[in-house]
């Protein structure tokens, strides 16, 4: 049972699903580092200077104030802390909208490879095969219904 686990896992491996699904992981997190350091170095400065040099990250709306006696915390504090959120929000709204351009480019470039028109662009050959077989299906129709109508 464990070799026949184990040659299942090579050729799950070999297919490239793993190594898809790993590269994609290490992209994210470069990506995510990107992100980051554009929310936070890049966005956030000049709209925390719009704010009267306003730290996003330190935003909270305290709900209930921490009470020290004797230097020991007797009463722990309740807040709810909205500049994470706006920060995430717009880490969200970046990866997001950056997801949605990268997307459409691969739409675009996959639509104009498939283009068996288009003479810029070298038709992959899974393409071509169907647009043929597509083509003599049309015409073995059209000779199918000119005889239809001729009798």
């Amino acid at each position: 049972m464990p070799l026949k686990l184990f040659k299942e896992f090579k050729e799950f491996a070999v297919k490239g699903n793993m190594m898809d699904i790993a590269i994609g992981v290490i992209i994210g997190a470069a990506f995510n580092k990107v992100i980051d350091v554009l929310v936070k170095e890049v966005l956030l400065p000049p709209l925390s200077l719009l704010t009267d040099a306003v730290n996003f990250e330190d935003k909270k709306w305290i709900l209930r104030d921490e009470v020290i006696q004797n230097d020991v915390v007797t009463t722990s504090g309740v807040a709810i802390s909205y500049g994470k959120l706006i920060e995430v929000t717009v880490d969200f709204l970046i990866i997001g909208f950056t997801v949605f351009i990268i997307v459409k480019l691969m739409n675009k470039l996959k639509n104009r490879a498939q283009d068996t028109d288009d003479l810029e662009v070298k038709t992959p050959k899974d393409i071509e095969l169907l647009n043929k077989i597509s083509t003599l299906l049309e015409q073995q129709n059209e000779l199918m219904n000119s005889k239809k109508q001729e009798k």
